[in-house]
């Protein structure tokens, strides 16, 4: 089994194990049945973006819901702080009370966010959670704030300070945001440091496809995707049709399949990981996120690329069990008893 040369290696000298850019969101979540979805016109399985008018209907349509400070990388980063690691976040809040409220729960997680908040503009943003009996979750998105993060945003400081930057695809809608996208992972690799993207769901790979196979292949060098990601990513139509064509294309790729497991591909080898069984699949808000934090947990540390599967697995157990992206007990100490 190859092991590439991980971030802990040769950079001791990293302030941070990951840091973070993605949509500064607050989730609330909701358990509702199909019907829901129906009479509400939603797809489900689907992240939807909707605008200020919608996030009210929707709001006030679901029963009870819990809130929580939230988006994709900010749930990845949570995860890195629970297993022991050093985190920071970089996202674009409101000087209002969910932005204020998003601060101090980052925060109180152990991951560093000191990015001063908007105060003109939209609100801060929140993503409408819509868990079904079977587990499966439906986004309908406000971005709000966070979808004016542009390069001026970056702490570029910040991002040099970091043994690998954690570039979030779904905040990938706007020119400006593609800009400090490419502008991060430069500044990331100018420093001697790696870039992680996830690709974060199919329909934001089927807006950006194109954009996203340049970025894959000029300024990423660990791509974190799901099943049905990378068959839409390369337009084929089947898993191993994607992991060939991935092969290569960056240093690793990790490919999840759910409760098959995932694959971790490099240009010589395929690692097969097998997935961390749970007792009752609950709700898989999450699951990709906290797969990604164990992963680069791992891979800071200088684990085997096995073993950092590993780590992503036992950390998606860790909250598909349960309603909510973060997990119910401390990482390291699941990790402590998995070992």
């Amino acid at each position: 089994m190859s092991t590439p040369t991980g971030p802990a290696d040769h950079q001791t000298d990293a302030a941070f194990d990951v840091v973070g850019i993605g949509n500064a969101l607050v989730d609330v979540l909701g358990t509702e049945d199909d019907a829901f979805l129906e009479r509400l016109g939603m797809v489900k399985g689907s992240m939807t973006l909707i605008d200020t008018d919608r996030a009210e209907e929707i709001y006030a349509a679901l029963g009870e819901k819990t809130e929580a400070s939230g988006g994709s990388a900010a749930n990845t980063l949570s995860g890195v702080a629970s297993f022991g690691g050093r985190a920071a976040y970089i996202g674009r809040v409101k000087d209002d009370g969910l932005g204020t409220s998003f601060a101090h729960d980052l925060n109180s997680l152990g991951v560093h966010f000191s990015a001063a908040k908007a105060t003109d503009g939209d609100p801060t943003g929140r993503c409408m959670i819509v868990v079904t009996p079977d587990g499966e979750r439906t986004l309908n998105t406000y971005l709000g704030a966070s979808a004016t993060l542009c390069p001026s945003d970056l702490d570029l400081d910040l991002i040099r300070s970091g043994s690998i930057t954690f570039l979030e695809g779904y905040l990938f809608d706007r020119p400006e945001a593609k800009e400090a996208f490419r502008l991060a992972a430069d500044t990331a690799h100018a420093a001697g440091r790696k870039v992680a993207l996830t690709l974060s769901d199919s329909f934001c790979v089927d807006r950006h496809r194109d954009d996203f196979l340049e970025l894959v292949a000029g300024g990423v060098d660990i791509l974190f995707a799901n099943e049905e990601e990378i068959t839409k990513l390369y337009e084929v139509d089947t898993f191993d049709e994607g992991v060939a064509l991935v092969r290569g294309h960056c240093e690793i790729a990790a490919v999840t399949k759910g409760k098959d497991g995932s694959v971790v591909v490099t240009a010589d080898d395929q690692v097969p990981v097998a997935a961390h069984q749970v007792p009752k699949l609950v709700d898989t808000t999450g699951a990709g996120d906290l797969y990604a934090a164990g992963f680069l947990f791992g891979l800071t540390a200088g684990r085997s690329l096995a073993d950092c599967g590993r780590l992503g697995s036992i950390a998606a157990a860790a909250v598909i069990g349960h309603i909510g992206p973060r997990p119910g007990l401390s990482l390291a100490q699941m990790l402590y008893l998995a070992d």
